[in-house]
C-alpha cells in the first residue's frame, strides 16, 4: 500500500497548485478561496504521509495515517512557509482508492509528565517576553513537550504552555475553578479549556493583563486569539500569534490540527460557520 498511498499525497499537493479546483474536496476549496481573498497564493505544496495503523479486512485496506501538509505560499513580494497536520483514513479495495476523509480527534493521551514547579503565590510584577513565547510556538507546534500532559483537544494546553515560556506567572493553585495553572499532574481549567481560558483572559483578576482588542491588526506576536466557530457564547478552541503577513494580518500556531503560519481568521476550517465569534488578546506587562 506505500505506493498507492505515495501516488495519493502526490495527487492531494497538485490540486492545491493545479489551475484547476478541486471541487470535490472541501478542505482545498475552502483553502484555496482564503487565499484567494489575502491577495496570495500557493506556489509549492509538499506532502507527507505517516501510517499509524493498518486494518485489513479481506479485499479491504484501511490505512490511517497522519499527514504534514507544508506550503509555500506567496504574498505580493513576500515568501514563507505554512504547516499543517492532520490524521486522515485512506481505503482501499483490491488496491483501488475508493475513499479518503479526515478522521475525527484522535484518542485521548492522558499525561506523562507535568511541570515540577510552580511560583508560590501571585507574582506581582512581571516581563511578558514575546520573543520566547513565540519560540516555544515554532518549537512545539507539531510535537509535545514531555514536561506537559498533551490531550486531545490540545490547543488551549498549547497556547498556556507558550504563554508560560514567555514569562507569564501561574496564580491560584490548587483550585481548578480559580486562576491559571498547571501543576503535579492537576490543571485548572483555564489552563486547558479554550472557553475558560477565554474567560480568564477577559476577567478582571491579579495574575496578568491581558487586554482585549476590537481587531486583528492590532495585535502583536505573542498575542492571543480565542474562537466560538458557532458563534453559540461557547468558545472552542485558542491561538498563539506567531507572525504577521505583509496586510499586517496574523499568522498563528496552533495545536489539535496541528497548524504553523496559520492565516488566523481560520475560514479554511471545516469548523468555520459564518457566525463565528473572535476575541483578540493582547498581553501586556505588569509592573
Amino acid at each position: 500500500m506505500k505506493k498507492e498511498l505515495e501516488e495519493l499525497l502526490r495527487k492531494r499537493a497538485q490540486s492545491f497548485v493545479s489551475l484547476s479546483r478541486c471541487k470535490d474536496d472541501p478542505m482545498i476549496e475552502r483553502k484555496l478561496q482564503l487565499f484567494q481573498k489575502r491577495d496570495a497564493e500557493i506556489v509549492k505544496c509538499s506532502i507527507k504521509g505517516t501510517v499509524w495503523r493498518k486494518q485489513k479486512l479481506r479485499e479491504k485496506i484501511d490505512l490511517d495515517y497522519i499527514v504534514h501538509y507544508q506550503f509555500l505560499v506567496k504574498q505580493r513580494e513576500w515568501m514563507y512557509i505554512e504547516e499543517m497536520t492532520e490524521p486522515r483514513r485512506a481505503c482501499f479495495e483490491q488496491k483501488q482508492l475508493v475513499e479518503d476523509h479526515k478522521l475525527t480527534i484522535l484518542d485521548r493521551i492522558e499525561p506523562e509528565h507535568t511541570v515540577e514547579r510552580m511560583a508560590k503565590g501571585e507574582k506581582k510584577a512581571y516581563v511578558y517576553d514575546r520573543i520566547k513565547a513565540v519560540q516555544y510556538a515554532e518549537t512545539w507546534w507539531n510535537s509535545y513537550n514531555p514536561r506537559f500532559p498533551k490531550f486531545s483537544v490540545d490547543c488551549t494546553n498549547f497556547v498556556s504552555q507558550c504563554l508560560y515560556a514567555g514569562g507569564m506567572p501561574m496564580v491560584g493553585y490548587p483550585e481548578r475553578g480559580k486562576g491559571w495553572w498547571m501543576q503535579n499532574n492537576n490543571w485548572s481549567y483555564s489552563w486547558t479549556v479554550a472557553h475558560a481560558f477565554r474567560w480568564y483572559l477577559g476577567g478582571a483578576h491579579t495574575g496578568w493583563n491581558a487586554v482585549e482588542v476590537t481587531s486583528p491588526e492590532q495585535l502583536l506576536p505573542g498575542d492571543i486569539i480565542c474562537y466560538d466557530f458557532q458563534g453559540d457564547g461557547r468558545f472552542d478552541h485558542s491561538t498563539i500569534v506567531v507572525a504577521k503577513d505583509q496586510k499586517g494580518m496574523p499568522l498563528v500556531n496552533a495545536h489539535t490540527t496541528n497548524s504553523r503560519m496559520r492565516y488566523w481568521s481560520y475560514e479554511d476550517s471545516s469548523a468555520y460557520t459564518p457566525s463565528i465569534q473572535y476575541k483578540f488578546f493582547h498581553i501586556e506587562d505588569k509592573g
